[in-house]
């Protein structure tokens, strides 16, 4: 039985976690359903926005507990071929060249704060809350705090990763965590607003622009920084989409994508 279900809607898709019994929780074949619907959507002309969903009171619990049982018993080699699966599901959410959404619509534990923070855009419902649980059990969270700490910043990493508090949406929203926070019966209405704009832009100028934030954050502003985003304008100016658009802006029409 599949852990989700891929939705084509126009030029958006939704991947939904369909196991609300166990809260969507992981476990080694839901992380490779995850990264095959991740990398089927990604490589799709008609997608332009990617949603992330859940059924059910959690967005993600984290590990499934028959999973954890097994982990229980793995030696270190079979543990690190284990986390590789899961680091790899995270960078193919990360590195989708489609910009992706969270639709957080409850509770998000442990490595499901992986996921959320793995999307480039999330809005999260009023009543969620949020937990980084694992010192909680002797555990570290490794491999999501690459995507983790870039999403709340180190600061806010220090402690929650150290004291295993929950939080609830309104922290998540500033800390930087989650974009925008909003009750159930407008949660959809957010996503919409955020999905239509993304449709609505320049496809390969929106690419662009994700692989730019990717390649840019963090970096030291130096030559060869600056070199790289000269190239990156240049290239844009003068590809069909950047020609289109500007020549559509100046005529006072709609470009060719919106056609």
């Amino acid at each position: 039985m599949s852990a989700l279900s891929i939705r084509y809607d126009g030029h958006r898709a939704t991947i939904t976690l369909t196991q609300p019994e166990i809260r969507n929780a992981f476990s080694d074949e839901v992380i490779a359903e995850i990264t095959a619907a991740f990398t089927e959507v990604g490589a799709r002309d008609d997608v332009r926005v990617v949603v992330l969903a859940a059924e059910g009171p959690a967005f993600c619990a984290g590990a499934n507990l028959n999973w954890m049982r097994r982990m229980a018993d793995y030696t270190r080699d079979e543990n690190l071929r284990d986390a590789a699966k899961l680091a790899e599901m995270l960078r193919v959410i990360y590195a989708c060249p489609k910009p992706t959404i969270a639709r957080v619509q409850g509770d998000v534990y442990a490595g499901g704060t992986g996921l959320v923070a793995a999307c480039d855009m999330a809005v999260s419902v009023d009543t969620a809350g949020f937990c980084l649980s694992e010192v909680k059990i002797g555990l570290i969270p490794a491999t999501i705090s690459p995507y983790v700490i870039r999403a709340m910043g180190a600061r806010a990493a220090h402690r929650y990763f150290l004291t295993a508090e929950r939080f609830d949406a309104q922290e998540a929203l500033r800390i930087g965590f989650v974009h925008d926070v909003a009750p159930l019966d407008q949660l959809d209405a957010r996503v919409d607003a955020l999905a239509k704009a993304l449709a609505s832009a320049s496809p390969n100028a929106v690419r662009a622009c994700k692989k730019l934030v990717l390649d840019v954050a963090g970096r030291d502003i130096d030559a060869q920084l600056i070199a790289a985003t000269v190239e990156g304008i240049a290239d844009i100016r003068a590809s069909s989409e950047g020609r289109e658009g500007v020549q559509s802006f100046l005529q006072k029409r709609k470009p060719g994508w919106l056609a």
